[in-house]
């Protein structure tokens, strides 16, 4: 199902209007199991080792959210799709350290992983140097292991409350990772009551990131308002060569 180096234009792009038809019909279906509307979910496009081709083939067929996890991937993909139009939003959707933030803040327009206060003040003063404002998801740990990163659910109220206090930053909701070896439904469960204690901070931040190829129902479940989609739309992943 992934794209070979052989796949014309014109093939690419029925792969992934296909693939994006199918996807579609999922969240629908998911969205009406759990009594919401479709219309409540927003589908971001994880292109991560795709080319920029794909993005605009993506784009023609009308999404317009994408979102990278690799800046030295990211930054020059979004440079090669500037022209696409000013209704495509890029997501930096990976764990992010400081010293790429200058870089980050340009294209990206939502940062799903900000988990720690040295991370938010970098974000901000970056975000402030460009004149931008960077919509920003306090990233949940909902286990125990450091390398997924995130702020552990104790931690999310400080993080979200620094976010809020930054001129350059808008507080936009929660993102979370469902661990491996823990199913998705039991991993997102504690995600509603979480996201609830960061609208305390901004009611407007209603953002709740969630489910990816695998698990997308469960994070619709839980309340997600995003799903980060890549294999299921994109196909199998090229191995990143950088």
């Amino acid at each position: 199902m992934g794209v070979t180096k052989t796949a014309t234009p014109a093939g690419r792009r029925a792969e992934l209007s296909a693939n994006l038809a199918a996807l579609t019909e999922r969240i629908a279906a998911a969205c009406a199991a759990a009594g919401r509307a479709p219309g409540e979910v927003t589908l971001v496009a994880i292109t991560k080792t795709f080319p920029a081709s794909d993005v605009r083939l993506l784009y023609e067929l009308g999404v317009r959210d994408v979102g990278e996890n690799r800046d030295q991937e990211a930054a020059p993909k979004a440079a090669e799709c500037a022209g696409l139009g000013p209704d495509l939003t890029w997501h930096f959707v990976g764990q992010l350290q400081t010293n790429k933030c200058a870089s980050v803040v340009r294209y990206a327009s939502v940062v799903h992983s900000v988990d720690r206060l040295r991370l938010v003040h970098a974000l901000a003063g970056h975000a402030r140097k460009a004149s931008r404002v960077i919509t920003c998801l306090v990233q949940v740990s909902l286990d125990t292991d450091p390398g997924r990163g995130g702020a552990a659910p104790a931690q999310v109220p400080e993080v979200a409350a620094a976010v809020a206090a930054e001129e350059g930053l808008l507080l936009g909701g929660v993102m979370a990772v469902a661990p491996l070896g823990i199913p998705a439904s039991e991993a997102f469960a504690p995600l509603p009551e979480i996201a609830a204690m960061v609208r305390e901070i901004r009611p407007e931040a209603v953002m709740i990131s969630a489910g990816m190829s695998g698990d997308l129902e469960e994070g619709i479940a839980a309340g997600a308002t995003h799903v980060r989609v890549g294999t299921a739309l994109l196909g199998g992943r090229p191995a990143f060569v950088g």
